[in-house]
């Protein structure tokens, strides 16, 4: 059978898709759903072009499930009052809302450099949702603030990202080496260099909230217990992400074992689980399925060859000029990373950077770090290009705010570009 087709109805679905998933955020579940399930169908039809089972098994449990146990943990965190108080202790001690914005965002970023991007989103939102609110302000620019710096710290640890375990694989980089490496300045300080500069923007767009802020009555917490709980989901993700070969559910699993705890030391508490109950139906299931449709979507990506095009459109348009290749390997990733899952497409691309490192006579930790930075950064530049843009803006829906692409665009581009500029240079300075 001639399969000539697959690949070009593939592509242009899948921009359709996000398109659609743009044009109209409240049905965006639904497509990504929708348009999975027909590439399935193709995979059930036509078993020769690809394998069914392939791309069922490109669903991500693990951030799934890392997901559900943080939504539920954090529940118990908000429900205890303890955002409120933290979100009081701040604002006293910062001068006007612009400064809180600044404060929450940095915050978000180095929590983020040491476990997950979507973990972070999910445990800083709930503070800036409660300061939002006592403010009497939207929520809105705070989580994209807090969304945006979370995904630009990725590349700065080797436990920021799945991306940077990659390269620390490829490159025998451990710790230590994202600190220092080879006598140089390793990943960490390149990424803080380009969130230094992100403050720089984020003081520009935020210049006019500059009302001072006056909160008179304090709040206690209620119950500690969900707050230690919360600490503990962090300590876990850190712990478990310096074993090796460790099972591919490790953080899911973690973040639901301490979810379970969570619900049943509620339980016991108020001596009846319908808490817990109200909790699990209460879950933001279309984040979740919007998820689970990218997924396999990006998966049918894959498969028909869409990401090794990409990657021998970077030989082809290379040359021989170190330069030109470092030049195109950072901003086309930055590009397709908007818009592709940065894992498979890292995954494909690094063997290739060795290779064209080895014809180049160049270091290939130049093209490598290039890569890291482009595929981890260039996710903000839509509010579907990385997992935690999903997450915090799904937390915004649930409170009842619709965000345009316009207004995530205005904060997450200037953000994005200001940062992997920032890397750009320096990468290039120190690794050229």
């Amino acid at each position: 059978m001639n399969m000539d087709w697959l690949k070009p109805t593939v592509t242009i679905m899948f921009i359709l898709t996000y398109v659609g998933i743009l044009l109209l955020p409240k049905y965006r579940h639904v497509l990504a759903l929708g348009v999975a399930a027909i590439f399935l169908g193709f995979g059930l039809f036509i078993p020769e072009s690809y394998e069914f089972a392939t791309i069922v098994q490109a669903i991500d449990w693990n951030v799934i499930l890392m997901i559900m146990g943080t939504m539920i943990t954090v529940h118990y965190f908000i429900a205890s009052q303890a955002p409120v108080a933290l979100a009081d202790m701040l604002v006293k001690r910062l001068p006007t809302v612009k400064w809180v914005i600044l404060v929450l965002a940095f915050f978000s970023g180095i929590v983020s450099a040491f476990i997950d991007n979507v973990a972070t989103v999910l445990i800083v939102a709930p503070i800036a949702l409660t300061i939002a609110k006592r403010l009497k302000i939207s929520p809105v620019p705070l989580i994209i603030a807090i969304t945006v710096s979370a995904n630009l710290q990725g590349f700065a640890t080797l436990v920021g990202d799945t991306t940077s375990i990659v390269l620390g694989g490829i490159a025998n980089m451990n710790f230590a080496d994202f600190f220092w490496f080879e006598g140089r300045p390793g990943p960490f300080f390149i990424v803080q260099a380009g969130a230094l500069m992100t403050v720089l923007v984020l003081m520009f767009l935020f210049r006019k909230l500059n009302q001072p802020i006056h909160i008179e009555e304090n709040v206690q917490v209620k119950d500690k217990v969900p707050s230690v709980l919360l600490v503990l989901i962090v300590i876990g993700l850190v712990s478990v992400s310096f074993i090796e070969d460790k099972p591919a559910l490790t953080n899911g699993i973690v973040t639901m074992t301490i979810a379970v705890i969570a619900m049943v030391y509620d339980g016991l508490r108020q001596k009846s689980f319908s808490n817990a109950k109200a909790v699990i139906q209460q879950l933001d299931y279309q984040t979740l399925f919007l998820l689970i449709g990218l997924f396999m979507i990006i998966a049918t990506l894959s498969t028909v060859g869409v990401i090794t095009d990409i990657a021998n459109l970077f030989v082809t348009l290379g040359g021989a000029n170190p330069f030109v290749l470092f030049t195109l390997v950072v901003w086309i990733s930055v590009l397709l990373s908007a818009f592709i899952d940065n894992i498979p497409y890292v995954v494909t691309m690094l063997p290739v950077m060795a290779a064209l490192a080895v014809q180049l006579n160049v270091n290939p930790i130049l093209l490598y770090f290039g890569l890291l930075a482009g595929a981890t950064l260039g996710g903000n530049l839509t509010p579907i290009g990385a997992s935690a843009n999903i997450a915090g803006i799904g937390l915004l829906r649930k409170e009842g705010y619709e965000v345009k692409y316009i207004d995530f665009a205005r904060i997450a581009i200037p953000m994005t570009l200001v940062a992997v500029t920032t890397a750009y240079v320096l990468i290039w300075l120190l690794w050229s």
